[in-house]
């Protein structure tokens, strides 16, 4: 059975989003973001945005519904962004929808200037009094109607296994008005944020009209390059299936662009080369992985994920000694890590039975009542069985 990877995707989903016109003091920090659950929080809501259209749309099917005297487009990064008027939008909010570069659909984003009661939406209303915002802070709304000039506004997440949902909303518990909502692949959720400069900028009030000015301090900002966040995106989505198969060729294409682009933190650096040795092994070509790991592991030393993976990269090198030696840091750093044991204890077996008995009994152990490590738990059951006869 070959060896695997439990390594999750970095900045994957609930980010903070969204802001309107302008964000001043009082914002409260975005903690990291949460692991996925299997108890996904309440999503309900009898206001239905996406209605002609899906995520992982392809833009053909897009512009079959949405002929262009409906719309206009301009560039977005290395894709392409649709912008279709309140005047022509069945929301009747603003609208924009932003396509890869690969014609996928990755995000929406619905904008109410003036306001949207939630009031004739009580399952909205309800699901959102549900949800613990996830950042608050004051807002100039300089065309609401219904509202004082300046108001605390608050953003709500929600989601599914694979996308983000965010409503920006300002006024009471009991009183919501809807000024913004969006729908992203999670793995772009990080471009939709209030912490992004050029997603903030389309949304502040561009001649700090009534209520303001710009504001060039926004409090904490992400300056990562919005290309190589765009394209490590990309690759994410094409590796890990958002959107039907697996596509390593655009995953590795994505991966090698957005370290081209060139990440300023480390952390964003290490994972893209590691991300892209996945991609090449997952395309057989072994020694482009073991590059890309090395490269991962310069950077940023002692990760257990990517120990482990470069571990099964030798193993496809037919360097067992290296193998070996990669799986035993990674659980000496991660004690509890149970796909590093598993594979510790394969590359074990041929010359320390002991030692790949106990590793098999430790991983079973840590992986017992796992749906997703039942093919595992079952080979390594009938390894400790064969082991100890």
């Amino acid at each position: 059975m070959p060896p695997g990877d439990l390594s999750m995707p970095l900045s994957g989903s609930r980010n903070c989003s969204a802001g309107l016109l302008l964000l001043v003091a009082l914002m409260v920090g975005c903690g990291p973001a949460a692991p996925i659950r299997p108890d996904l929080p309440p999503s309900e809501s009898d206001l239905v945005l996406l209605k002609s259209v899906a995520l992982c749309e392809r833009k053909p099917e897009f512009l079959k519904t949405h002929p262009p005297v409906t719309h206009t487009s301009k560039a977005w990064g290395s894709g392409q962004e649709f912008l279709i008027p309140s005047a022509k939008s069945a929301s009747q909010g603003e609208e924009s929808y932003f396509f890869d570069e690969d014609g996928l659909l990755v995000g929406a984003l619905f904008t109410f200037p003036r306001g949207l009661d939630l009031e004739p939406y009580p399952v909205l209303h309800h699901t959102l009094s549900l949800l613990k915002p996830s950042l608050e802070f004051y807002l100039n709304v300089a065309q609401l109607e219904t509202k004082a000039n300046m108001d605390t506004s608050a953003l709500f997440e929600t989601g599914d296994e694979k996308s983000t949902t965010q409503y920006l909303v300002t006024g009471s518990r009991e009183h919501m008005i809807l000024l913004q909502a969006s729908f992203t692949l999670d793995p772009y959720v990080r471009l939709f944020s209030p912490y992004r400069r050029e997603f903030l900028d389309r949304l502040r009030n561009p001649t700090g009209g009534k209520g303001g000015q710009k504001l060039e301090n926004q409090g904490s900002e992400d300056k990562e390059p919005f290309l190589s966040l765009q394209q490590f995106a990309r690759g994410q989505v094409a590796q890990l299936a958002y959107c039907g198969d697996k596509n390593y060729d655009v995953a590795a294409d994505a991966y090698q662009k957005a370290i081209a682009s060139g990440f300023t933190n480390k952390v964003w650096q290490a994972e893209a080369h590691h991300k892209l040795g996945l991609a090449w092994a997952a395309k057989g070509q072994y020694e482009k992985a073991k590059a890309e790991m090395l490269q991962s592991l310069a950077i940023r030393p002692n990760i257990p994920e990517v120990l482990n993976n470069l571990g099964t990269v030798y193993v496809k090198l037919g360097d067992n000694a290296a193998a070996l030696a990669m799986f035993e840091k990674a659980v000496i750093l991660r004690p509890n890590y149970a796909v590093a044991r598993y594979n510790l204890a394969e590359a074990y077996e041929p010359t320390k039975p002991k030692r790949a008995l106990a590793e098999y009994e430790t991983f079973v152990a840590l992986v017992e009542g796992i749906p997703e490590e039942e093919a595992r738990i079952a080979h390594a059951r009938e390894r400790i069985k064969a082991l100890k006869h």
